[in-house]
C-alpha cells in the first residue's frame, strides 16, 4: 500500500540538515506499518524496538548517554547500528517520555544516526508535561488514506495519473467512473485495515467489522488513559459527533449534546480527543481576510471525525446507502461529504476554518489560506445554487470563491466549480 507520506520520509533520509524524526497521528493510521516499510526498502538494517512489549527499554533511558544507548539498541535488537545505514525505530514511545527527551542528544551528539519514533496518544503525553525537544526534530503528521491513495490502493493507477496532469475539464468524461470510486470510498473510508482488507476481497461486511473493531479500541484507549473524572464526558463528546455533523448549522452546540452543557463543562474533553488525532476542530473565522488567523473564534467550531469510515460506522450507515442508492449523497451531505472535503484539506497539512454570520443563514462551509484565500461551498449533489458563496464574492472580489460538488469541473466568471473526486489535487494545485 502506497503512502504519500513516503515520500516526505525519502526528503528526511536524504535532508542536509536532518534531525531524530517524530511520526504522529492517530492510533492505526498506519505509523508502524510505515516505517518499517521504509526501513526495510531504503536501508541495510532496520533496528525497531516496541517499548511498549520491551521491558527493558523501561530503564534505559537512566542517562542520555547516546553511545551506552546505542549499544542497547543494538542488544535489544541484535542488530549492527551503522551510520546512516541503519534506520531506528522507537515505537510506542509515548509509554516512556525520557525516550522523547533523548532525541535532543542524538540530534546534539549523533546526528550521523537516522532515528525514527512513533506513538498513540502522543499529543496526549505532551500535553501531560513530557520533556519535548523543541527544535531538535523533524515531524511528519500521517493521516488516514486520502481518496487519491485509496485509489492507488484499489489499483487505479491510470487514474490517479489523469488527474494529476491537472487537464480538469476532459476529466468529465470519466466522471462516473470517478463517482463510483467514491462512493466506494465514502464507505470504506481511509484506515489501512478497512481499505487493505476491502482491496484484497471487496467484502464490506467484513469492513465494516474492522470499522467497528477500530472504534472498540479507541474507546478502550478511553478507558485506560482518561482520567476518570474526564472519562464521561468524553465518551459523551465522542457519541455527539455524528448527530452534530447531521444538522445543517454544524456549529458545536454544547446544549444539543446535554441539557444545560456549557463550553467549560465540555472543553478539556475536546481536547483531550483533539489532541489523541481522533476529532478535527474547525474554527469560525468573522472576517474572510488575510491572516485568517486573526479572526478566528476559539468559542465557536465544528468538530469532524478523523475518517469518515468511522463516521460510518459510528452512525450505523448501511452499505446499500452508500454504495447504491442514488440519494445517498444528499441524504447523508451533513454526515459526508463536509466530512470527506475537511479530510482530504486536512491530509494536506492546510488549517481549514469556516464563516458564518451572526443572525444570518450566510455560512461558507470551509475556508483556506494559501497565497490567496479560498471560500469554499460544499455540494454534495449536482444542485449548484451557491448564495452565500456568491454574497461573500460581491462583498470582496479578490477572494478566490470555489465550489466542491458532484458537477462537472467548470471556470465561471466569479467562481470555479470542482468535481469533489478532484478536491485534493486541485487543492494542491492551488496557489
Amino acid at each position: 500500500m502506497e503512502r504519500k507520506a513516503y515520500s516526505q520520509l525519502l526528503d528526511w533520509k536524504i535532508g542536509q540538515d536532518r534531525k531524530p524524526l517524530i511520526i504522529n497521528g492517530a492510533r492505526q493510521v498506519g505509523k508502524t506499518w510505515l516505517l518499517k516499510e521504509f526501513g526495510k526498502r531504503e536501508y541495510k538494517n532496520l533496528a525497531y524496538i516496541n517499548c511498549d512489549e520491551t521491558p527493558e527499554m523501561k530503564n534505559a533511558f537512566s542517562d542520555y548517554d547516546v553511545a551506552r544507548l546505542l549499544r542497547v539498541f543494538s542488544a535489544i535488537t541484535e542488530e549492527n547500528i551503522v551510520p546512516e545505514e541503519t534506520l531506528i525505530v522507537l515505537d510506542e514511545i509515548q509509554v516512556i517520555p525520557s525516550a522523547l527527551t533523548a532525541l535532543k542528544y542524538f540530534c546534539e551528539n549523533a546526528p550521523e544516526y537516522h532515528i525514527a519514533v512513533a506513538g498513540s496518544l502522543l499529543g496526549i503525553g505532551l500535553h501531560e508535561g513530557t520533556g519535548f525537544p523543541v527544535g531538535k526534530v523533524d515531524e511528519i503528521n500521517l493521516y488516514p488514506l486520502s481518496f487519491g491513495e485509496f485509489l492507488n490502493a484499489m489499483d487505479k493507477r491510470t487514474l490517479v495519473a489523469q488527474i494529476e496532469e491537472h487537464r480538469w475539464n476532459e476529466l468529465s468524461a470519466l466522471s462516473h467512473l470517478f463517482i463510483e470510486l467514491l462512493r466506494q470510498y465514502y464507505y470504506v473510508g481511509g484506515m489501512p485495515e478497512a481499505v487493505s482488507s476491502y482491496v484484497s476481497d471487496h467484502d464490506i461486511n467484513k469492513v465494516r467489522k474492522i470499522q467497528k473493531q477500530i472504534l472498540a479500541d479507541y474507546r478502550r484507549d478511553f478507558s485506560k488513559h482518561v482520567p476518570d473524572a474526564l472519562l464521561p464526558k468524553v465518551n459523551i463528546v465522542w457519541d455527539s459527533i455524528p448527530g452534530q455533523l447531521a444538522k445543517e448549522n454544524k456549529k458545536y452546540i454544547y446544549n444539543a449534546i446535554k441539557k444545560g452543557a456549557r463550553a467549560k463543562d465540555f472543553e478539556n474533553a475536546i481536547q483531550w480527543l483533539t489532541d489523541a488525532g481522533l476529532v478535527y476542530k474547525v474554527l469560525r473565522v468573522s472576517k474572510i481576510e488575510k491572516p485568517l488567523k486573526f479572526y478566528a473564534d476559539v468559542d465557536a467550531f465544528k468538530l469532524f471525525l478523523l475518517d469518515l469510515g468511522l463516521l460510518g460506522a459510528m452512525a450505523d450507515v448501511t452499505p446499500k446507502d452508500v454504495l447504491v442508492n442514488d440519494g445517498a449523497f444528499v441524504e447523508y451531505k451533513g454526515a459526508f461529504t463536509e466530512q470527506y472535503v475537511m479530510q482530504q484539506i486536512s491530509a494536506l497539512g492546510e488549517k481549514l476554518y469556516y464563516y458564518s454570520k451572526e443572525n444570518s443563514s450566510l455560512e461558507i462551509d470551509f475556508i483556506i489560506q494559501k497565497e490567496n484565500v479560498y471560500p469554499i461551498e460544499v455540494k454534495a449533489e449536482e444542485n449548484v445554487r451557491s448564495k452565500s458563496l456568491r454574497t461573500v464574492y460581491d462583498a470582496d472580489n479578490r477572494l478566490h470563491a470555489c465550489r466542491f460538488s458532484m458537477s462537472d469541473y467548470r471556470e465561471q466568471d466569479w467562481m470555479i466549480n470542482v468535481p469533489l473526486y478532484l478536491v485534493e489535487e486541485w487543492i494542491k494545485a492551488a496557489e
